[in-house]
């Protein structure tokens, strides 16, 4: 444990590892890739996927080890007992900070296939990581201003269009679709913004999330319900190297998706997106009100208990 070292120091040793098991991992991953790529054969995809998801998982296991080796405080998770490798999920969660794809990842590492995120377009110039999440056929959106969409309706096919390709390709191995759908990190800037429709959330975005449920809706075994939050203060991306992340807490619930979901058309059916729109709204309202629970120093509330047989209380890192 690197605890007695000074913070920086901390940071220090703990990117070093990151860089190193990143670029360890990566050399597999991109020749899994490149022979993907180069071998367009049936046959070989679902082995070839299995590989290279299992490459990103030792990279999660082992940043994993660097997270328990810097920092002090364990996370508080809760989850549901019935979650299953072999499962496809849909997984939606807020999103505060860059560290909660590493309490994404910790929390779920063995417990549900690998974790998809739908990532913006500029992310795949991130050295390494970037051509790795290509390799790994995660999503990359476009985000379009709401002046670029009015100029250019067309623009919203882009976006589409690459949600269902992305799904069809994860019809083959069990996945796990991550959806961050506030689509950007909460500030209290950005909420003040929005005209604070929640107390600890921004409103969420029924796109991406509403396409996919199209594309998969009758293979995902359920909406797993991701609530994070961090009662010492949100942490940066360098919090978590140095080892000052604080307490994470984290809850999750699985959910049954409508059937209608599946088979309705978000884009063309205006009564069914009406629908959607209030299903994720009361989504949104209950994640707020747990959030109230979850963050004494915002709410002033008792953190919430969760209910019998249903989750396990897991503390990590």
């Amino acid at each position: 444990m690197l605890f007695f070292l000074p913070s920086p120091l901390r940071g220090l040793i703990a990117g070093l590892l990151l860089a190193f098991n990143t670029l360890f991992w990566a050399l597999p991953l991109f020749v899994l890739a490149l022979l993907k790529l180069l071998l367009p054969v049936a046959a070989l995809r679902r082995p070839l996927d299995v590989a290279l998801n299992a490459c990103a998982s030792g990279w999660i296991q082992c940043n994993n080890l660097w997270i328990r080796l810097v920092q002090r405080q364990r996370w508080d998770v809760q989850q549901p007992t019935d979650l299953d490798l072999q499962g496809w999920y849909l997984v939606n969660c807020n999103h505060r900070s860059w560290v909660d794809i590493f309490v994404l990842q910790q929390a779920f590492s063995g417990r549900i296939p690998l974790l998809k995120f739908f990532l913006k377009q500029q992310l795949i110039w991130v050295p390494v990581v970037g051509l790795a999440w290509w390799a790994l056929e995660f999503p990359f959106m476009k985000r379009h201003s709401k002046a670029a969409l009015r100029r250019n309706p067309a623009l919203r096919d882009q976006d589409r269009e690459t949600t269902r390709r992305a799904c069809e390709k994860f019809r083959h191995v069990p996945t796990s679709i991550t959806n961050f759908a506030e689509g950007t990190r909460f500030t209290p800037a950005k909420h003040l913004a929005q005209g604070q429709p929640y107390r600890h959330l921004l409103k969420p975005k029924a796109g991406a999330l509403a396409l996919a449920i199209h594309a998969m809706g009758a293979q995902f075994r359920s909406l797993v319900d991701v609530t994070i939050a961090y009662p010492q203060g949100t942490p940066t991306f360098w919090d978590l190297l140095c080892g000052r992340a604080g307490h994470a807490v984290l809850r999750a619930r699985t959910l049954p998706i409508p059937p209608e979901f599946s088979t309705s058309n978000y884009e063309q059916d205006k009564a069914f997106r009406t629908r959607f729109h209030r299903w994720l709204a009361q989504l949104w309202n209950d994640k707020d009100a747990l959030l109230d629970e979850l963050l004494p120093a915002e709410a002033g509330a008792a953190r919430a208990e969760p209910a019998p047989d249903t989750q396990q209380t897991t503390p990590i890192a």
